[in-house]
Formats: structure tokens, C-alpha cells, sequence
């Protein structure tokens, strides 16, 4: 295991994962896909990048998920099965351009995110987050690919960094942060764009309703174009199609 915290480079998490090829990163309540390699302008910052334990590290797909959600099971062989048709579409690809999945590294959703990728023969890692009380990474992740955060900000940092996907299952205020995150960096071109998708209109709709009458309509905070950073979809296929259209 590794601990990453602010006071190191770039570099660190490609060297000690030692991988060679791109990154799908997590399934879980949510899901990225990272962005390509961008190791050489980033070395300068003060954190460790993911291109130092993952090398050659280049595609990523994130799920984005909640530990401890009441229905948990509803969701979670529905994220194996995601993780697991993105993995094996992976394995298809030529040797340099193909994925890995990727999850926070915990219970629950990230779990099942882990399992799928294993299921298909895939590079499965996690970038868990040490908690006092809750969380520890689950055993689906490679032997080699975990790694440990002490801050939040770290971790997401490396999310949002690797991403070329994100879907977003139901969760918490961390999965909302991580969500909103990646949409306020796309909406100010912080960052290249990518596929936003929520899973689960049962869910999301109340919120989205929130955001498009209240925010964008009654406040002007949010343009009705933006209303489009992100998709709402109620299928494994959906997610899945989706992601691979945009990749």
C-alpha cells in the first residue's frame, strides 16, 4: 500500500503501481474516465501523481459511489456489470490504448467496481481514502494497485486528472462533491471535457430539477447550456454505450 499527502510530486503513483497502459478508473456510485498522460507539465505541483504508481497510466473510467448506501445491493451487481463490459471492451483494444478500471477503494459500490474488473481479467485499482471509522479497501483490488490517501482533495485531485468518464451512481455528500467537482472544472475549461453521466433517474431527478428551476431559471447561476454538461440514464446499456461513444 501507499500513503499519498500533499507534500509529494507528480510522479510517485505511476513508478509504484508500474502499469503500462491507459486507466479506466472506479465503478462504483459514480463512475470517470481519466484524461490522457499529462505527466511532464504537472511535475511541478506539490502532490503525487497517479503517472508515478501507474506508469504509462493514460485512460481511466471512475465510477463514483457511496460505502454506505441503504439499497446498496440494487446498485452493486449493477456496477460489477458495468465495470466488468468496460473492462473486457478494454482488453479488445491494441495493448497501448487500453483502459483500466479504477475505484475510491472502499466498500459498497467501489467494491463491486473492483470485482467487475477482475471478473474480466482486467487491471483493477483502487485510490482508497484512510477514514478512522469507516473505510478500507475492498479485496478486489491487484495486490499491487492500492493506494492510500490522507486527503480528500488529493484523491480527487487524481480522479478528475486521469478522467475520460464519469459515472455518478446514487451517494453521499462525497459523491456529490466529486460530481460537482468534475462539472465546475469542465464548465471553466480547468479541464478537456468528458462524459458526465448519472445512473439512476429515481435518484438524480429531484436534484436535477433543483439545479435546472432554481439555479438556472428562477437565479441565472447556471447557463441553460451547461444544463448539458452532464446526462441522466437509467441502463447498464445506456452507461456503458455512452461511455464508449465519448471515449
Amino acid at each position: 500500500d501507499y500513503v499519498l499527502d500533499s507534500s509529494c510530486g507528480w510522479s510517485a503513483l505511476e513508478e509504484a503501481l508500474n502499469l503500462s497502459g491507459p486507466i479506466i478508473v472506479e465503478v462504483g456510485f459514480g463512475m470517470g474516465v481519466s484524461l490522457h498522460n499529462q505527466a511532464q507539465s504537472d511535475r511541478q505541483t506539490n502532490f503525487i501523481g497517479i503517472d508515478v504508481y501507474l506508469p504509462g497510466l493514460g485512460n481511466l473510467i471512475r465510477l463514483l459511489q457511496k460505502s454506505q448506501l441503504k439499497n446498496v445491493r440494487l446498485y452493486y451487481e449493477d456496477a460489477v456489470e458495468i465495470a466488468q463490459r468496460l473492462a473486457e471492451w478494454s482488453k479488445a483494444l491494441p495493448t497501448p490504448d487500453q483502459f483500466v478500471v479504477c475505484s475510491g477503494g472502499g466498500p459498497g459500490i467501489m467494491e463491486a467496481a473492483n470485482k467487475g474488473a477482475q471478473k474480466a481479467g482486467g487491471v483493477s485499482v483502487g485510490l482508497n481514502i484512510d477514514l478512522p471509522y469507516e473505510q478500507t479497501h475492498n479485496e478486489f483490488i491487484d495486490s499491487d494497485k492500492v493506494i492510500d490517501f490522507d486527503y480528500f482533495f488529493v484523491r480527487k485531485v487524481m480522479f478528475v486528472r486521469y478522467a475520460q468518464a464519469f459515472v455518478v451512481m446514487p451517494g453521499g455528500f462525497g459523491t456529490l462533491d466529486e460530481l460537482f467537482e468534475a462539472i465546475t472544472l469542465i464548465q471553466t475549461n480547468k479541464i478537456e471535457r468528458f462524459p458526465v453521466i448519472l445512473y439512476g433517474s429515481d435518484f438524480w431527478s429531484g436534484c436535477i430539477d433543483w439545479i435546472k428551476n432554481t439555479v438556472c431559471q428562477k437565479f441565472n447561476n447556471v447557463s441553460t447550456n451547461e444544463m448539458f454538461l452532464f446526462e441522466l440514464v437509467d441502463s447498464k446499456e445506456e452507461i456503458v454505450d455512452l461511455s464508449l461513444i465519448h471515449i
